[in-house]
């Protein structure tokens, strides 16, 4: 798959399927519940919008990560959750419907929160020339066209043909889980040397996916949450949107390089979360 290939038409396509399939499960009324019992959603955005960022930032500065890994390490920290926590969630006998609402919500905030941190994190991480390769504005309304749009489009069908919804949400997830892997192989195939980036970027990138499920875990339980919140708030805050995170590495900034740390990420998270699923799916949830 060539490179303008990937960028102009198999990502779009991918994001389009996650996002869609991911709005195919959601009502106004996943969005009401964060009003009447805000706890278990205050502590899982807390983690998810601003620890997993913080504990990212640190990874980076203490693994020495080159700038562009560092970056790249960011981005995929920016990120919401996707289609494949609710899944994960749901098969470790989780708060399915707490995992829709966070994902719902993370997603419609990081289209304003995505530009700042990576903006800032090529600042930092890169030099301040380097920020200017993702303008804040012209970012935002990439970011509201390919994650708000595809959302509210599945959201539409199913309020306007709810059986039609439920027939199309499994194929649409596993058509973006299998564009995810296609996009996963193609960026591998664009980078040289290989071998030292996974080398470099790995251990950076499996420490934040076992961390930020450990810690976010611990925070529900601080919070006295569930056991069934506190699975879902772990699983939220460690598997991020792989799709999304390469969108913008390899969409918006074009760098097979700092999409690294994504693909890295993104191989990593389907084994912690199936042993999310092994361990919490044959226990019982209280």
């Amino acid at each position: 798959m060539s490179g303008e290939i990937l960028k102009q038409l198999a990502l779009p396509i991918a994001l389009f399927a996650i996002l869609f399939g991911m709005g195919l499960s959601l009502a106004p009324d996943d969005f009401r519940r964060v009003i009447l019992k805000p706890k278990a959603k205050i502590v899982g955005l807390f983690c998810q919008l601003l620890m997993l960022p913080a504990v990212a930032f640190a990874l980076a500065v203490l693994f020495r990560l080159p700038g562009e890994l560092a970056v790249g390490l960011m981005v995929l920290a920016a990120c919401p959750g996707g289609a494949t926590s609710n899944v994960i969630t749901h098969l470790a006998k989780g708060d399915t419907a707490l995992s829709v609402t966070l994902t719902a919500i993370s997603s419609m905030v990081c289209v304003f929160t995505i530009p700042w941190i990576v903006g800032w994190s090529m600042n930092w991480f890169m030099g301040s020339g380097a920020a200017v390769a993702l303008p804040f504005w012209k970012t935002l309304g990439q970011l509201t066209v390919v994650t708000i749009v595809p959302i509210l489009c599945g959201m539409a069908v199913r309020r306007a043909r709810p059986a039609l919804a439920r027939r199309l949400e499994r194929p649409a997830n596993i058509f973006s889980l299998v564009f995810l892997a296609l996009i996963i192989a193609a960026a591998v195939a664009r980078e040289d040397n290989l071998a030292h980036q996974f080398a470099v970027a790995g251990p950076a990138a499996i420490t934040l996916n076992l961390l930020t499920m450990t810690l976010a875990f611990a925070a529900g339980w601080v919070a006295g949450l569930s056991q069934a919140q506190r699975i879902t708030v772990s699983i939220e805050a460690g598997i991020q949107n792989g799709t999304l995170a390469l969108g913008i590495t390899l969409g918006l900034l074009d760098s097979p390089h700092i999409a690294m740390p994504s693909v890295v990420y993104c191989l990593f998270m389907f084994l912690t979360g199936g042993l999310a699923i092994a361990w919490f799916g044959r226990r019982k949830t209280a």
